[in-house]
């Protein structure tokens, strides 16, 4: 009797185990096609029956993952978060300026290979301009940690002695983030036309020239 319970609880944990590894599979793979549906279409132009559709659920299956549009379209973001911050923690190169810009020049490197998360990011900012848009809250958000920690690594290559002390480090980081983002928006349009890392890496070594000390 003993052997028998331990055998269905053993069972049970490891269908429960199953369980949880599908239920995993089937979130990513949702995720992974809201991605790409709300960097073609927007927040707004993205439908959930869409989603479901090609994840091969119901809409009520989707639901039973995430909640609502805006709750799919948060962890989406979270996604495309977690896949920056693996290749961009500007912290690391709080220091000083050329750390930093070494770092950015390599994250859009990296970002000139994955053109979805680039579409996704300039399509959902363009759109989050607006105060009632769900992601307006987490660009702005987005804007201030980066003109922040970009803000820090100037001061900190100004009171180095690396950067000329009449720099304004704030001033700085907006301009090497309007760069980048202006350089992704041509990219977009035109990437047979556009060397997105190439341009981007030849203005951080004019921009680097213009401001050392």
């Amino acid at each position: 009797m003993e052997a028998t319970e331990t055998a269905d609880r053993t069972a049970g944990g490891r269908g429960r185990r199953q369980g949880y590894a599908t239920g995993d599979a089937r979130r990513a793979r949702i995720l992974n096609i809201a991605l790409q549906e709300f960097g073609e279409n927007g927040y707004r132009g993205t439908s959930l029956a869409r989603i479901a559709e090609r994840a091969e659920l119901t809409q009520a299956g989707l639901l039973h993952h995430f909640r609502s549009k805006q709750d799919l379209l948060t962890a989406v973001l979270d996604l495309r978060d977690r896949m920056d911050g693996e290749r961009l923690d500007l912290a690391d190169h709080a220091d000083g300026a050329e750390g930093a810009l070494a770092a950015l020049v390599d994250l859009v490197g990296h970002n000139a290979r994955q053109p979805g998360l680039v579409q996704l990011f300039t399509v959902l900012t363009g759109e989050a301009v607006t105060t009632d848009h769900p992601a307006h809250s987490w660009a702005q958000e987005r804007y201030r940690v980066l003109t922040t920690s970009l803000t820090t690594s100037f001061r900190n290559g100004v009171e180095s002695g690396e950067i000329r002390p009449d720099v304004d480090p704030a001033v700085c980081a907006r301009q090497v983030l309007a760069m980048m983002d202006g350089l992704q928006l041509q990219w977009l349009l035109e990437p047979e036309d556009v060397d997105m890392a190439a341009v981007f890496g030849e203005y951080v070594r004019g921009f680097l020239a213009q401001i050392r000390a």
